[in-house]
């Protein structure tokens, strides 16, 4: 491979790890013809954890500009000790086959940990999920958020007539329930909503925040349960 080739595609990489204007950088710089271009080329998984490391620190940036915007609840929306010293706040669908499949992963954060507090914020994107996500609400209203987030999971797919059944099969006040859900309150939350998980660089569902970290995706127990763990323990330092 030719030092010219090498050094074009060692530019890319800086690319479309930083961006172009970092690529720039990198090449005028005289970065690219020193002894760090090859150590990188000889040690390619540098730029992941580079990458990784950026990616970390726009987190830091995003969460310090919100403050603790991210982590107030809708009243009532919250999973595990609503009093707990450690926080996961997840944005959620119902109609979400990656939120359901972290369902069994969150609770077992919960079961795991009696401190911890998961803030739900529901994000519907999908067709039916908006009406699943106002009954929610609603049904946190009512002080029965838990109970009718799990049966609706379990019932699926979300739309206005399932979410009505669930409504009913968990006790809820129907006739408040429904002014509820078309509530001003209502509304603005799912705004809201949306308006964090554009400002924190989501795109989709499921996505976390512990911490100063933010978490794309369902990446599993094992991730989860270390990202609260560290984020406890930076709280702590």
């Amino acid at each position: 491979m030719s030092a010219s080739f090498r050094n074009s595609l060692l530019t890319a990489l800086i690319a479309l790890v930083f961006g172009f204007l970092g690529a720039a950088i990198w090449s005028y710089a005289g970065l690219a013809d020193s002894r760090t271009r090859e150590y990188l080329l000889a040690n390619p998984s540098m730029l992941q954890e580079m990458a990784e490391a950026y990616q970390a620190e726009q987190s830091r940036e995003r969460l310090a500009e919100l403050g603790d915007e991210v982590y107030e609840p809708f009243p009532g929306a919250v999973l595990g000790n609503p009093q707990g010293s450690k926080v996961l706040v997840e944005f959620s669908d119902y109609n979400c086959g990656y939120c359901e499949a972290s369902l069994e992963d969150v609770a077992r954060l919960i079961e795991d940990d009696p401190e911890l507090k998961v803030v739900l914020r529901e994000m519907p994107q999908f067709e039916g999920s908006e009406a699943a996500a106002r009954m929610a609400l609603a049904a946190a209203m009512q002080g029965k958020y838990a109970a009718f987030h799990n049966a609706m999971f379990a019932r699926g797919p979300a739309g206005p007539e399932s979410a009505e059944a669930v409504a009913r099969e968990i006790g809820l006040d129907m006739e408040r329930a429904r002014a509820d859900m078309q509530s001003d309150a209502v509304s603005v939350e799912l705004a809201r909503n949306f308006s964090l998980a554009r400002a924190l660089g989501f795109n989709g569902t499921p996505a976390f925040v512990t911490g100063d970290a933010t978490i794309s995706g369902a990446v599993g127990y094992d991730a989860l349960s270390k990202a609260v763990s560290e984020a406890g323990t930076r709280a702590e330092g």
